[in-house]
């Protein structure tokens, strides 16, 4: 499902090139469940960005569900992202003038897939949330909009989630109910799983733990 290799990602800044990855490698089956760990810095969430074609890397191959991503244009990502991905951020990331209904049936409505309205209320009821289709972000709680989020990222179908840090906002018992959701859908649906966490508990829950030190891969165990 994902192969990177040899992978770099240098960016400009005023005091000159940074160099936010430097060879990374990484090969991770269908269906596994991985966990990235590490100090802040390390390159974790540029990984997860790698592998969701939202960054290019500079050199290097990343193919993600048989697909070459360093070959694609922006329009060709687009349509990648659509069909095979399925993303959780930490902070959510849900368009505040839609309803929860309408933010879950966003990437339907894009990928142009019928009844998608019908879909996105089965995947809130999914996880627990039929009462509050209706209502807009400001008006959820931090877990009730982690589990909106949850249920856009797997309401297409992908075959790969890519979760950062998705209880880094909230606490630790909302955190521990939102991750039991997050890993019952993800098996659910066959997808592999690439979650970043600075938490060793949650990430042990993965089938392989990889750690990351300044942009490199320098270790993986089951």
């Amino acid at each position: 499902m994902i192969v990177l290799s040899g992978v770099t990602l240098t960016l400009q800044s005023q005091a000159g090139p940074v160099n936010i990855l430097r060879g990374a490698d990484l090969t991770a089956p269908g269906g596994e469940h991985l966990a990235v760990v590490g100090p802040s810095g390390a390159g974790k969430t540029t990984l997860l960005m790698l592998m969701s074609g939202l960054e290019k890397a500079s050199s290097g191959m990343v193919r993600v569900a048989g697909q070459e991503l360093t070959s694609m244009g922006e329009d060709q990502l687009a349509r990648f992202r659509l069909w095979n991905v399925g993303i959780v951020f930490q902070n959510f990331h849900l368009a505040p003038a839609m309803t929860a209904l309408e933010n879950v049936a966003l990437p339907l409505e894009f990928a142009r897939r019928p009844g998608a309205f019908g879909l996105a209320a089965k995947a809130l009821d999914r996880v627990g949330l039929s009462a509050r289709t209706s209502h807009y972000p400001a008006q959820l709680s931090g877990g009730e909009q982690q589990r909106v989020a949850l249920a856009r990222a797997v309401v297409a179908g992908p075959r790969l989630i890519l979760a950062d840090e998705p209880t880094g906002n909230l606490d630790h018992a909302t955190g521990h109910m939102v991750v039991d959701m997050l890993f019952e859908l993800a098996g659910e649906a066959g997808a592999t799983m690439v979650l970043v966490t600075h938490d060793m508990a949650l990430a042990e829950r993965c089938g392989r733990v990889v750690r990351m030190e300044d942009g490199v891969i320098r270790e993986s165990r089951p």
